[in-house]
């Protein structure tokens, strides 16, 4: 079976496994002495929580206009974030490239990000950084429904994520409960309606016998072929589907259906980037993040992975509806940083082995 670029590669448990191993290994302290000016040496290190397939091209083109070097770290972002808390100050890490703001969010609390400079962080609005400045989102993915027409009509669509804990929808919903957008769209659910109402969301998801997939890929697959009715991703999925088998969105069989009226189903989240204390003052990662938020980057995420620019000037994805047009919910990304509480949320309700 075909899957997009996205597929997860690792369980939690796995990525727990991952995080152990990698923690073990040290750095040398490259940090420059108090008070030495900070020199290019034109290499960076990434940890990065997005896939190798879809950012490997852009910090390639990168590192062809300024010829900076980036070694890079792949995993899962729940599993860098780990990593990063596990390593410390020790981390070899200078920037963290994350799926999501829950993760950059529960580094950021540990005090392990050096706040950016408001000269960066002021590319991209208010709802998409920040708050102390530590993290700023370099792309924004919207959570949708994904379903197949020809097995759920449109009149039947849900006007809430929580209605499909209901009868209607039981077998036919696919869920990638070990992805860090269904983490954080999770600990959403706990900003906006408490921690209750998530575990009864989550309780009620698991009764309803949800198709559980280790990642979002295999749920578009399954909906866009007729295997499955619907399923819980995020929208840009699509877009990299149809590139993929040569169509546009509009050519596939799979749609997509946006919450509506702010539902927590239709929670507007980032991608972003933190930098780590140790490389506060280095030229070449502010050249890289400058990058991240200037016109190319931010053309490349629009047209090669179909996620909304955070960057004025910047054409959307097709085959969308504009970023601003949407119904979103009422919550801070600042809010979405408990992680460990959200995944242990996860496991208790038995999504997750």
């Amino acid at each position: 079976m075909p899957t997009t670029p996205r597929k997860a590669a690792l369980a939690l448990t796995a990525a727990s496994l991952l995080v152990l191993g990698l923690a073990a290994c040290g750095a040398e302290d490259d940090t420059p002495a108090q008070g030495e000016t900070p020199t290019s040496d034109k290499k960076i290190t990434v940890y990065s929580g997005r896939s190798e397939s879809l950012v490997k091209p852009l910090l390639e083109q990168f590192t062809q206009a300024t010829g900076i070097t980036v070694e890079t770290r792949y995993g899962n972002t729940a599993a860098m974030a780990t990593q990063l808390l596990e390593e410390g100050d020790k981390s070899p890490a200078d920037v963290f490239l994350a799926q999501d703001a829950g993760a950059l969010g529960a580094v950021a609390k540990q005090g392990l990000f050096a706040t950016l400079d408001g000269s960066v962080t002021d590319k991209v609005p208010t709802a998409y950084r920040a708050r102390s400045g530590q993290w700023v989102g370099v792309t924004a993915r919207a959570r949708v429904l994904v379903y197949n027409p020809d097995l759920v009509p449109e009149a039947d669509l849900p006007a809430s994520v929580f209605d499909l804990t209901g009868p209607a929808w039981k077998g036919k919903i696919g869920v990638a409960p070990t992805n860090a957008s269904f983490q954080t769209f999770v600990t959403a659910i706990k900003v906006q309606h408490g921690e209750a109402k998530a575990k009864e969301f989550l309780a009620g998801l698991k009764a309803n016998d949800p198709q559980v997939r280790d990642g979002n890929g295999p749920i578009l697959d399954e909906v866009n072929s007729g295997k499955l009715p619907a399923g819980l991703l995020n929208h840009y999925y699509l877009g990299e589907l149809a590139k993929e088998q040569g169509t546009t969105p509009d050519g596939l069989k799979a749609k997509l259906h946006f919450f509506p009226g702010g539902d927590s189903g239709g929670l507007v989240n980032v991608s972003g980037v933190g930098v780590l204390t140790k490389a506060a003052q280095d030229p070449d990662v502010k050249t890289f993040v400058d990058y991240l938020l200037g016109a190319d980057a931010q053309k490349y995420f629009a047209e090669q992975t179909y996620e909304y620019p955070v960057v004025a000037g910047v054409e959307g994805p097709a085959g969308v509806p504009a970023l601003s047009s949407l119904a979103v919910p009422d919550i801070d990304l600042n809010d979405l940083d408990a992680l460990e509480a959200t995944i242990a949320l996860i496991k208790e309700s038995g999504l997750v082995p």
